[in-house]
């Protein structure tokens, strides 16, 4: 059986889907659009299973987004595939009224529903009282009291699942319908065969929305409302004031409002007028992401060292008790190194999820939001972008899919083109890593660490760039409607420090199994293509290099032989290849490498340098990441390889760099053409290489 959870944005339906089905739940799209669709599987009265599905938030059946459209799709299609038995409607007990509009609509549809009053912890700390009983009785359908958050009548819950299922019964519903509609609402019923005639009406006012429709039913259906001179936007708005009307009539027999004698603001407001405020607000803000950049350096050092020295030290172990072969040195040069590549930042991505999710779960990120909504309105972009733009922080790629929201299409694509601008997670290893080999451990003042400031200044340079991007593409496009963005500001709570574990546990499961298999794959494949190369250059360096220099020692001999192996290498003719491109940036060949594999993800450029520089290098030289890179030398300059002017310009072109397949897949995805993606990259490969040079040079 079908439970479908339907409710309003911030109603605490998620926290519902996570308690009902714990770890066996998995995420997908539903049928024909990339909307992601989460279902899961729970067991009640120990005997039957039920299929969970978590539907996008709305706040009535009348679509504003793509998001929104599916709910509609899913509950007026009776063939769809997601259809459900019933329906459990989650309410905001605090906000009753505007949470019952969309109750209402869904159980006049004719499925099955029950009402779950959740959040009655905040109602009853703003002094109101809701009788349930009673309101069942008005409603017809069950009502069962929920703490979501802590887990608090899901038993309940279930209870009263399991016996509406043995029915599901069609209870009580109002299908207010005026006297001139009633007609041709029961016409389509019967025609299509639908549940109720409030279903008959909508096929009659959202038609065109209903991708299910074949193009004869559509044009039959905008013929009849033309015939009819049915006004659409004049029907739903009377439909919503009457139902408004009906839900105060009911409400003021069941709720209760504590007058009380001093109003005084409640603690979320009290804290709202401080971190909202126009001046203290975004101090605030900076001051919280200081301390998470600072703390990604500073908690991070040490276990990732921890990991770092580990893995050397397994590599030295493997390459003192194996036999000298091609496949130790696969083993030891090629996978080891990829693996290490990988785990070396698993502290790193840990923490940055933790402060996140810390941040989610309080409510602080919603505070954000409005704080930013305020600064990026004035460079022409969307209010609705903020959200796209502060989940980019983690992903470009979910974080473009969530501007659907936007329903006007170009401030849409506007957010689409500049959101990969801003600095995902994917950055952070190579940011990290290079950061440390050029910017001091040390601290201005005692107090606040150089390498995190280093951090925190190129997330701030990728949010510059989003809004100068904006303001460009804005006037290029010539979008001149005004847009509107609307929140709904949750309470703030105490974390779920369950809920953080799990979201970090995710967060590092996804780097090290997905970035992770593609990092280890691609350095396999390095080691074989600079393990092996054509011709005479390859196979006969070690001759020519011991006719050559047969003065020196036998380690400087043979480390002379790797280098010219190496050089020799299918890798090596494909770095010197792309060279002379990146050499005005400050780039050897060798980084050429590295720049072309991240494009398959921007990890993979820490794991490819790491396997590239390990190659070939005596056995003992430093075998840790960081010495390595730190210690590579310039043949023809003999100075350092990532010295301050390269690492700065590698730094300045991954902030501004596409380098992500996965990015450019989804923007097509989003804009149905392959021309959206193309300019994309160009646009972003052009700044990228421009401010990159300029860096160089100026630091040179």
């Amino acid at each position: 059986m079908k439970v479908a959870l339907i409710g309003n944005p911030n109603c605490g339906k998620s926290s519902l889907f996570n308690h009902l089905t714990g770890l066996r739940q998995k995420i997908g799209n539903f049928p024909g659009v990339t909307v992601d669709k989460k279902v899961g599987f729970c067991r009640i009265n120990n005997t039957t299973d039920i299929e969970v599905i978590d539907l996008p938030g709305t706040y009535s059946i009348y679509p504003n987004s793509l998001d929104e459209q599916v709910v509609l799709e899913v509950l007026t299609n009776q063939n769809h595939p997601d259809f459900p038995d019933m329906a459990v409607v989650v309410v905001d007990s605090s906000n009753l009224k505007r949470n019952l509009l969309l109750f209402e609509e869904v159980n006049d549809l004719g499925i099955p529903t029950i009402l779950a009053l959740n959040m009655l912890d905040v109602a009853n700390e703003i002094g109101i009282t809701i009788n349930t009983p009673k309101l069942e009785k008005i409603l017809g359908v069950p009502v069962v009291e929920l703490n979501a958050r802590e887990g608090i009548g899901i038993e309940g819950l279930k209870l009263i699942v399991f016996k509406n299922a043995e029915s599901l019964q069609v209870h009580k519903n109002k299908e207010l319908i005026r006297t001139e509609y009633q007609f041709a609402s029961e016409y389509i019923k019967n025609k299509f065969g639908l549940k109720t005639s409030y279903v008959g009406l909508q096929y009659l006012v959202q038609n065109e929305k209903l991708s299910f429709l074949n193009p004869k039913d559509r044009s039959y259906l905008s013929k009849m409302a033309e015939d009819l001179k049915f006004d659409s936007d004049k029907f739903q708005a009377d439909e919503v004031i009457e139902r408004y009307s009906d839900i105060d009539r009911s409400l003021e027999q069941v709720i209760e409002i504590e007058e009380k004698k001093n109003k005084t603001l409640t603690l979320s407001q009290k804290i709202d007028d401080i971190l909202i405020h126009k001046v203290w607000g975004y101090v605030i803000f900076l001051g919280i992401l200081f301390l998470i950049f600072q703390s990604v350096f500073s908690l991070a050092n040490y276990p990732m060292d921890l990991i770092d020295a580990g893995v050397a030290v397994l590599n030295d172990f493997l390459k003192t008790f194996l036999p000298e072969s091609k496949l130790t040195d696969l083993l030891t040069d090629g996978l080891i190194v990829g693996i290490g590549g990988v785990l070396i930042f698993i502290p790193q991505i840990a923490f940055l999820f933790a402060f996140i999710s810390i941040l989610e779960e309080s409510g602080y990120m919603a505070r954000v939001v409005v704080l930013m909504d305020k600064v990026i309105r004035r460079f022409g972009l969307s209010g609705k972008s903020v959200v796209p733009l502060i989940s980019s922080m983690a992903c470009a790629v979910p974080a473009i899919m969530s501007a659907r929201t936007i329903g006007n299409w170009k401030d849409r694509l506007v957010t689409i083109m500049v959101t990969p601008l801003m600095s995902c997670s994917a950055r952070l290893p190579i940011y990290t890593i290079l950061i440390a080999l050029v910017v001091p451990d040390q601290k201005l003042w005692g107090l606040f660490g150089f390498q995190g400031l280093a951090l925190m200044g190129l997330y701030l340079l990728g949010f510059l760039s989003v809004l100068l991007a904006g303001w460009v593409m804005k006037t290029l496009l010539k979008t001149t409607e005004r847009s509107y963005f609307v929140m709904e500001l949750p309470t703030y709570k105490k974390p779920r420090w369950n809920h953080v574990a799990y979201t970090i546990y995710e967060k590092v499961k996804t780097f090290v199994f997905e970035a992770g298999k593609v990092i280890v794959a691609i350095s396999i494949i390095l080691w074989v293509m600079a393990s092996y190369g054509p011709g005479e250059g390859f196979s006969g360096a070690e001759q020519r290099i011991k006719t050559n220099f047969s003065n020196l020692t036998e380690n400087e001999i043979q480390n002379k032989i790797a280098s010219e192996k190496l050089q020799n290498s299918y890798a090596g003719i494909f770095g010197k290849f792309i060279e002379p491109v990146i050499k005005p940036l400050g780039y050897d060949w060798k980084i050429g490498i590295a720049l072309i594999t991240s494009f398959a993800a921007r990890e993979v450029f820490v794991g490819t340098i790491s396997t590239i520089y390990s190659i070939g290098a005596d056995d003992s030289d430093e075998s840790t990441i960081k010495s390595r890179l730190k210690n590579e030398v310039n043949d023809e300059t003999g100075l350092p390889v990532f010295s301050v002017a390269t690492s700065y310009s590698l730094l300045i072109f991954y902030v501004f760099a596409m380098m992500c397949m996965s990015t450019i897949a989804v923007v097509y995805r989003e804009t149905k053409s392959w021309k959206w993606p193309l300019i994309q990259l160009a646009y972003m490969s052009v700044l990228a290489y421009v401010s990159a040079f300029f860096v160089y040079w100026v630091l040179k």
